[in-house]
This record gives structure tokens, sequence and C-alpha cells, in this order.
């Protein structure tokens, strides 16, 4: 029976105990919280599963060696004693990434350069050729981390980031990114017991991550591929079992999944990454202006948004924010509201007081995460 070993998975900012929890879900052993990362421990399956599954990674990371560096010298020198071509053939492309933190170096590129120069001049003296290097969509993806003088070479299972799943084919303006969604959605408490409201869908992501939160569908079931498929020691037969497996454990949603949005543009992009999703019967999108409309149902109720900012799209901050807290309080009783927004100063205008705020950040942009709790009647009522 194959070992456990050590792996390090990526995130968001704000997003680390809700990916811990993930993993310990998931089966991980290990688990340990860092500062945008998780690290963990299991076997070549459940890096597989990792991979698959997790809705709020970005990477998943396996380090191959660790050591500390003082020079240039000895980083070529470390690079070099890898044996590169146990993990993938001279046939294949590569390509570094690198982060750092360190006095000794002070330019990740140069870090990238001496680290391919290491490992091209092994392959040279030991294949007789050599790999090339392609930045853009390379075979195999290495990632190097210096931090102070401790360097942790790694193999990175995942390849392009975790939050292209496969389904978003059509975006608006300003997307959403998959991970931030599935986090906030996460944050939020949704677990697929309600009605489901995204009423500025836009493309539609929250739409597509909450019905696969709500019927357990593995977060990267549509994504093409991963790097671990280019890696000499990948198992194809235990990938399929570990793809059944999971899918093996999808539920049933009884509820409704609904996204409004006013631009006709929206709502067809919406459709059109839905229908890529497979789930077009989980998830009804119309072309409504939320402010014009009211909760269709008695029953419980959960809404998440993302509205603009005024960052790409112009909006008169004080009436729009202002209309956002009017339609709730007029139309949506008995609804937990969640909204993510940057503009921190328009939130007065919304008029009413959230009973969480949660620092999140929108690609750069730093954000809220903010709940307003909906009661039927009066808030003196609902606690009497």
């Amino acid at each position: 029976m194959e070992s456990n070993f050590k792996m390090l998975a990526k995130t968001l900012y704000g997003f680390e105990s809700i990916l811990a929890k993930e993993l310990r879900n998931l089966g991980a052993s290990h688990v340990k919280e860092g500062v945008r990362n998780v690290s963990f421990e299991g076997d070549t399956g459940f890096m597989y599963k990792a991979n698959l599954s997790l809705r709020t990674a970005l990477k998943i990371l396996k380090p191959i060696k660790t050591f500390k560096v003082f020079n240039e010298k000895q980083l070529y020198r470390e690079l070099y004693n890898i044996d590169w071509a146990s993990c993938f053939s001279s046939s294949q492309t590569f390509a570094f990434d690198t982060t750092m933190h360190s006095d000794v170096f002070n330019n990740s590129l140069f870090v990238s350069q001496r680290s391919k120069d290491a490992l091209v001049d092994k392959f040279r003296d030991t294949e007789r050729q050599r790999p090339s290097v392609n930045t853009g969509k390379p075979d195999v993806r290495i990632n190097i981390h210096i931090y102070n003088n401790d360097c942790t070479v790694s193999l990175d299972s995942s390849g392009a980031s975790l939050h292209q799943r496969g389904y978003r084919i059509a975006t608006n303006i300003a997307p959403i990114n998959e991970v931030l969604a599935a986090g906030l959605l996460l944050h939020s408490g949704w677990d697929g017991r309600t009605d489901f409201l995204d009423p500025m869908c836009g493309s539609g992501t929250f739409l597509i991550e909450a019905a696969m939160i709500a019927c357990n569908i593995p977060a990267n079931i549509n994504r093409a591929t991963f790097a671990f498929q280019n890696w000499h020691d990948f198992d194809d037969i235990l990938y399929q079992k570990i793809i059944t497996s999971r899918l093996n454990q999808t539920r049933e949603f009884e509820h409704q999944i609904v996204g409004y949005d006013k631009a006709p543009s929206a709502t067809r992009k919406a459709e059109e990454n839905v229908e890529n999703a497979n789930l077009s019967e989980y998830i009804k999108v119309e072309r409504k202006d939320f402010f014009r409309t009211e909760k269709e149902s008695e029953a419980k109720l959960h809404l998440v948004f993302n509205p603009p900012y005024g960052e790409r799209l112009n909006i008169d901050e004080e009436t729009f924010y202002g209309k956002i807290g009017d339609t709730l309080k007029k139309g949506y009783p008995a609804t937990d509201a969640w909204m993510i927004t940057s503009n921190l100063l328009a939130l007065k205008y919304v008029g009413l007081r959230p009973s969480r705020k949660i620092k999140t950040f929108n690609g750069k942009l730093e954000s809220r995460l903010v709940r307003y709790e909906m009661y039927s009647g009066s808030k003196k009522a609902k606690f009497n």
C-alpha cells in the first residue's frame, strides 16, 4: 500500500479554514492552515481526488525537495541533483513558477531562469536531449518557493489554476472567480436545503457553484485536464476509479436555483454556461430587474449576489445601493441575503444593518461579504 506524502493546497485570503474543512471531509490527514494555503497529507489517489473535488483550492502542490539555500551556485546544484527524468520526459514541455521572500535573491525571474538551466543541463547530461520551456501551457509546472534561506521545490499537480473549472465559456464585463464564488457560498452557509437566488447573476458563476454544492458534484468534473496526467507515474485506472467514486456520491436537489439579470446578453451567457456545466435541470435564468421583483414563495430563501462596485460598471452609488436595501426590505421577507462588494463606503446607502461582515478580496480589491437577515414580519416578532 502506497504511503502518504505531504502536499500543499493554495487558496485565496480568508478561505483557509473552509479549505481545511474540505480537506478533512475528503479524508486528508495532518491538515494545517497557513496563510493562503493549507498543508496536508495523502496518497496519489487522494491527490487526484483533491484536484477533482476541492472547491476553494487554486493549486495542489507536491513537494519533491526541500533544502537551505545561501547563494546562486547552491540553488543550481540542488536543482541539478533532482532526478527530473523520473518525473517527466525530455519530449515534454515545462515551466517554473517562483514565489519568494528572501534576502538571498531579489528577482523571481532570475531564480526561475537558473532553475531552468539546472534542469536542462541535467537532462542533457543524462538523457542526451532536453525538454523545452513553454510558459503558456506547459505539460509540467514546477513551483519554487523560497522563504529566507528555505527552498521548497514542488511539482504542480493542477497545472492551470483550479478556478478554471471548464464550464464557463461566456463571461460578462466583471466575472467573479469560480473559487471565490464557491468560497463565498460556503462562507454564507449555503448547503442546498432552501431555494437559492442570485438577483444579479451575470454569467452565472454563483448559480453553477451553488448547484454543484447542493448536488455534491465535484467542482472540477468539467475540467479537461490536470497536470498530474502528464507525469510518468500517472495511474489512469486509479484516476477513473476516483471519478466514478466521486460521481456516486452526488445527491438530488429538491429546491429551486434561480438567477435574474436585466441585461439580455448576461442571461444568454449565463444560460450557455449552465448548459456547459450540465446543470440546466437545476437552474433557471430569467431576464428581470431585481429592483422590480418580489420573493415568489413564502419558503426560506438563500440569496447571494455580486452587485456592480462602480469599478468597471458606472452606477450612481447612493441610488443603486439604496434600491438594494429597499428591495430586500419590501419584497424579500424570510431571506438570508449575502452580498460581496469592494465599495465599502456604498454599504451605508443600503440602509440595513449587516449581521455579519467578512473580509475578503475580489482580485486585488479588498471587499466585504455582508449578511442581511430579512425576517417575516418585524424582527421583534421573530424573537418573541
